[in-house]
């Protein structure tokens, strides 16, 4: 059978909830602020790895642009000209849609890995 507490008994105990959780405030908010400075002094810049891995992530998105574009282009304009001197053979025109829809989707894509570079740029945190 549980025992009934009294009424000394319960404020004793409420007591020192209170004063154990004062103090863990108190605890918390003293020490915080001295973290938070300290780790703001040794990450003072940006560390060679992010460094390195934003300029890595630049020099690949520029080399894809820079080939993929003018690839595209060579390729839809190929395809373009496949359509139109087929003289209605249906085995050259299928080929050639084939070729335009296989251009631009690669196309996206490259340009979906550019938006994916990009985002993980800015997750990294490195200045553009």
């Amino acid at each position: 059978m549980p025992e009934i507490m009294e009424e000394g008994d319960f404020m004793k105990k409420r007591k020192f909830l209170i004063f154990y959780s004062f103090l863990l405030i108190i605890i918390f908010c003293f020490f915080n602020p001295i973290q938070s400075t300290v780790s703001a002094a040794i990450f003072d810049k940006t560390p060679e790895l992010i460094d390195k891995l934003n300029n890595a992530l630049q020099t690949i998105e520029t080399w894809l642009l820079t080939l993929a574009t003018p690839a595209a282009a060579v390729a839809i304009g190929a395809g373009v000209f496949m359509k139109k001197f087929s003289f209605g053979d249906e085995e050259r025109i299928r080929t050639a849609k084939k070729l335009i829809r296989g251009s631009l989707f690669s196309y996206g894509f490259i340009l979906l890995i550019n938006l994916v570079l990009s985002a993980i740029q800015m997750l990294v945190g490195a200045e553009v």
